[in-house]
């Protein structure tokens, strides 16, 4: 019932896509129409906790009010003015309040005005939210006509019964499932800006699977994007009956930064910090002075991200490169090296999704790799097929590093890295290819057996790694699993024979045909003199 209402709800908000098709991008559009359905979720609670307060306590308006005040949510009331400081309109900021005035010149205006005072009187938890958008864009929406126009179409389209999200009706788990698909279903349409804020759903379950996030846990995304591989991370805890950890994040672009704090509350996960800043440059979870630490880091970090100035970072005031600082043109291991260094002495994990060269490329980052693989840090690496993103085609890896490998931590006496060997495992589509959950149980149970499979899976040493002369620490996964099938022997001279026999069968079949040909012919001809 969840799943149906949940895809309800996101067929009837995805028609609000025809409003803007063709007039601005996807990736653009988007954080309107999620916006919009953000402000129609806290208007309808904030209309059902009335409705319920309203008859609890038989129409009191001081207590009604008092209560809505300790509420999650506070929508205020406004007053608009002129110039003479007289007031000329008073309303609640809520969505009921633009459907009430959808008709109105300056509706782009009031939308604004709703969103700013809502953020301004939760600034606790909202604080920044709607800074990057503005309802009364002429570049976005067109000019003064057209831009009304389709401002009504789009408050209009909310006013639906389907998309009534009381939560009488819709549970927060739907709500949050419906936003979620939602940004996938952005993500398919906004093409190569996916990647800007999205990572594969199927991509997103396995990385938070294998991150083996416990009750208890801190879990931190440096690459936070729209916020789905940490909500994966928070349902493999809820799955098992526990509410007991706490998410972190960091991103640095404003608006997906937005879309992941909406994320989080529409999920009802309100305790969430996440940072808006770049996490290379300027990282924001800081305790102290100093990095924080986590239990489980997971991310999937911009694919060898170019220019990053890494110059800058030659005095790094948390020490993050001294086992190397990567170069300019491929940022992966800074990404790398700033999880290693946030994760918990003797416990912490770490999960990054990397494109294949960070296994094996050389210079700087062969030594960054040589020197974490010394460490006993690298536990396993998975490969992927290629095309699980929109973003880019190339085939990726998931790489694990895990503390509990340090002398002391739990797996401290392990001195082996798995490899496993999935880039055959796929759904094949025409532009993406797709992980299905068999799939992932498959590599999920392979991972956690530890044991060789045949053309899947290889258990090797820590010192065969780094042998010089047969590996030098190079982590690809096709140097150790082969995954080529030996082809099935022929016996030439058997097929030769087979060959010779077909012919002779082919030329007694000929020659019937020829035989029967001929007397068709004849049988024409001496039809035709008689007549």
């Amino acid at each position: 019932m969840g799943l149906n209402l949940s895809k309800t709800i996101n067929d009837r908000i995805w028609l609000a896509c025809d409003i803007f098709r063709g007039v601005i991008d996807a990736h653009q559009y988007k954080d309107y129409i999620l916006v919009m359905f953000f402000l129609k979720y806290i208007s309808d609670l904030r209309k059902s906790l009335y409705e319920k307060y309203l008859k609890e306590y038989a129409g009191n308006d001081e207590r009604i009010r008092r209560k809505l005040e300790n509420e999650r949510f506070v929508l205020p009331m406004v007053e608009l003015k002129d110039q003479n400081n007289v007031v000329i309109d008073s309303f609640l900021a809520s969505y009921d309040l633009l459907l009430e005035r959808k008709d109105r010149d300056n509706i782009g205006e009031l939308i604004n005005i709703v969103l700013d005072q809502i953020e301004n009187k939760n600034r606790k938890m909202l604080a920044g939210l709607f800074r990057h958008i503005d309802f009364n864009s002429e570049a976005y929406f067109g000019k003064h006509k057209d831009r009304n126009r389709r401002l009504k179409e789009l408050i209009t389209l909310f006013s639906h019964a389907d998309l009534d999200l009381s939560p009488a009706r819709v549970s927060q788990e739907e709500i949050g499932e419906a936003y979620m698909s939602l940004i996938e279903r952005f993500g398919f349409e906004a093409g190569k800006k996916a990647g800007e804020f999205f990572t594969p759903a199927q991509v997103s379950k396995l990385v938070a699977k294998l991150a083996l996030p416990k009750a208890g846990h801190r879990i931190a995304d440096i690459t936070a994007g729209s916020g789905n591989l940490l909500l994966r991370c928070a349902k493999e805890i809820i799955d098992i009956g526990s509410f007991n950890f706490s998410l972190y994040g960091q991103e640095s672009n404003s608006s997906t930064w937005a879309l992941c704090r909406m994320n989080m509350l529409l999920h009802g996960i309100d305790s969430a910090r996440i940072e808006w800043c770049d996490t290379l440059i300027r990282p924001a979870l800081v305790e102290n002075d100093e990095l924080m630490k986590f239990n489980t880091i997971i991310a999937n970090p911009p694919f060898s991200l170019k220019n990053w100035r890494p110059k800058e970072y030659l005095e790094d005031p948390y020490h993050r490169f001294y086992r190397g600082l990567p170069p300019a043109s491929n940022a992966d291991w800074a990404f790398i090296s700033h999880m290693v260094e946030i994760a918990l002495d003797f416990e912490g994990r770490i999960c990054v999704v990397v494109p294949l060269g960070v296994l094996f490329r050389g210079g700087v980052e062969q030594k960054i790799r040589e020197t974490l693989i010394k460490e006993n840090l690298v536990d396993a690496v998975i490969a992927l097929p290629e095309k699980l993103f929109l973003t880019s085609s190339i085939p990726i890896a998931v790489l694990i590093l895990d503390k509990s490998r340090q002398k002391g931590g739990l797996h401290g006496l392990r001195q082996d890295i798995m490899f496993i060997n999935a880039s055959q495992k796929l759904i094949s589509g025409k532009s993406q290819n797709y992980l299905a959950d068999e799939h992932i149980e498959e590599i999920m149970s392979t991972y956690l057996n530890r044991k060789d499979v045949e053309r899947f899976a290889k258990v090797v040493s820590v010192k065969e790694v780094l042998d010089l002369e047969l590996n030098d620490a190079n982590l690809n996964v096709s140097r150790y699993v082969d995954t080529y099938e030996a082809e099935e022997f022929v016996d030439i001279f058997a097929l030769q024979k087979e060959i010779a026999l077909l012919d002779n069968e082919l030329s007694e079949i000929r020659s019937i045909i020829n035989n029967t040909m001929s007397k068709l012919v004849i049988s024409q001809d001496q039809s035709k003199k008689r007549f």
